[in-house]
């Protein structure tokens, strides 16, 4: 091969259209599902102190959110709901009348090309805030699969394009996806947050989503911050289980993750840019730390870059507007 001063690697960078000419990696609005956090009342539209930017949202302000949305170009949404009373099961999160499913049907009514993803979980419904059922203060994993069965039927009953679990409970992919097939639902996609960390990034989220643990963590479910290998397993799990797309979650902080999972398994892969990722470039840029839109459009080229077919962000809109200028 040649070596320096036959190769110069700098060639192509000094003229910029040779350098938008031989870009590996390209961001573009395919690539983006947007967040959204609805709740019951009319005429809400609170701002998440600790996700500026972010707001709870009452169902008619969420429907002409998502009007706003599909102009712009976002393929995707993924809901996650707040209900209005709590019980240690969760019960509005399977209830056919719960905020999640009355969303999916309005959405649904005024929109015509955007795909609604629907957050199975309990956690957000739960008194405790907890992920699942409980004895005490353990997470019963076999009972808390059947209530995310139903939950996930709900969602596809209420005209949910895809459904994505992400409880981390053992074998719910396979009973979600075996009751989806049972009950006429075989071409909605189950998207699993297959390998979804123990991780310091959610406290935004959980913010936003109301939806702290009364006691405790959730590391007994979620992944050790320090495990790869067994990343590797969940996947793996999953996908036998009939997974259609497996998500890393946070993604910041696990690019490797992100690159391995792809790159064994060659299945479409997500990535969530989760709340405390988005958090934090935003405090930056505030504060004039950072160049905010640069390091937006930076971080989530590099979740591309290691893999991600699709990517979960806040930054969505400002991507959207970021690309449409940039044209």
């Amino acid at each position: 091969m040649a070596t320096f001063p036959t190769k110069r690697l700098r060639r192509l960078r000094y003229n910029p259209t040779v350098r938008d000419m031989v870009r590996e990696t390209a961001l573009s609005k395919n690539d983006l599902i947007y967040p959204l956090f609805v709740v019951h009342g009319k005429g809400i539209k609170n701002e998440i102190k600790s996700m500026p930017g972010v707001y709870q949202m009452s169902l008619e302000i969420l429907v002409n959110e998502c009007v706003e949305l599909e102009k712009l170009g976002i393929p995707a949404v993924i809901l996650f709901g707040i209900p209005e009373h709590k019980d240690e099961v969760g019960s509005e999160a399977y209830d056919p009348d719960g905020i999640i499913q009355q969303a999916v049907r309005a959405i649904k009514k005024v929109t015509k090309k955007l795909v609604v993803i629907t957050d199975v979980c309990l956690c957000e419904y739960t008194s405790h805030g907890h992920c699942g059922v409980l004895d005490g203060e353990r997470i019963l994993n076999d009972e808390t699969v059947d209530l995310l069965v139903k939950e996930a039927v709900s969602h596809a009953k209420a005209g949910a394009d895809i459904i994505a679990p992400s409880d981390m409970m053992d074998g719910r992919i396979g009973a979600i996806r075996k009751a989806l097939d049972q009950n006429g639902f075989t071409e909605i996609p189950v998207m699993s947050y297959a390998v979804k960390y123990a991780s310091g990034f959610y406290g935004p989220f959980r913010d936003a989503a109301e939806s702290t643990p009364a006691f405790g963590d959730r590391r007994s479910h979620q992944m050790d911050v320090a495990n790869g290998n067994e990343a590797i397993r969940e996947a793996e799990s999953d996908i036998e289980e009939g997974a259609d797309i497996i998500m890393v979650k946070p993604a910041g902080a696990y690019l490797d993750i992100i690159w391995r999972v792809k790159e064994k398994f060659g299945m479409p892969t997500a990535a969530y840019q989760v709340s405390g990722e988005y958090a934090m470039i935003k405090a930056a840029g505030r504060n004039n730390w950072i160049d905010e839109e640069r390091v937006m459009i930076e971080s989530l080229t590099a979740i591309k870059r290691a893999g991600a077919d699709m990517i979960l962000t806040y930054f969505a809109k400002d991507v959207a507007k970021y690309l449409d200028k940039s044209k």
